[in-house]
């Protein structure tokens, strides 16, 4: 009898552990996934979307426009630069008018992890209402906050603390989405 109940526990343990996925703090996306394994998918509404068109559409977003914006330390406020990037945003948004993107929040390392995500997503925040602002539908862009999950510069320093103080637009697909 104390076997079988023993094995009835260990049975419920396990299908416990396989049932369950450890909730990742709100606003993040684990691992180093892409915006399609995070459910974005660029063909969903029907349309065609051809092999690399979505990609070289990403491409011509960044440089055309400009991608990633700066704050200073411990800010979500938009500066002059940050504005001017923006703007060519919102121009190419304007232009591109079955676009969409994510804006993503980062922070540099220091502080702690809920606080750098609740700031990575007053950035990204900003950024949209922003872009809101200057009449891009406010349906075409989703937020995400990686804190200081993804860094773009490694380093202790000054200089790369700058270059991680960031929200980055990226393009997720493009089509009719009725």
């Amino acid at each position: 009898m104390r076997t079988m109940n023993l094995a009835a526990v260990a049975s419920m343990v396990l299908l416990a552990a396989c049932a369950t996925k450890p909730k990742p703090h709100p606003g993040t996306v684990t691992g180093g996934e892409t915006p399609a394994e995070q459910g974005y998918n660029p063909g969903a509404g029907g349309e065609s979307v051809q092999p690399g068109a979505l990609g070289s559409l990403a491409e011509r977003f960044a440089s055309e426009a400009g991608d990633r914006v700066y704050f200073e330390l411990d800010s979500h406020t938009l500066g002059e630069d940050a504005m001017s990037v923006l703007r060519s945003q919102a121009n190419w948004l304007a232009a591109h008018p079955n676009v969409r993107v994510m804006v993503a929040g980062n922070a540099d390392e220091r502080g702690t992890r809920e606080y750098n995500f609740a700031l990575g997503a007053r950035r990204a925040t900003a950024v949209k209402t922003q872009l809101v602002a200057w009449g891009i539908a406010p349906n075409r862009i989703d937020t995400i906050s990686y804190g200081k999950e993804r860094p773009i510069a490694s380093g202790s320093g000054e200089d790369s603390w700058a270059q991680n103080r960031n929200a980055q637009s990226v393009v997720l697909e493009f089509g009719d989405r009725r």
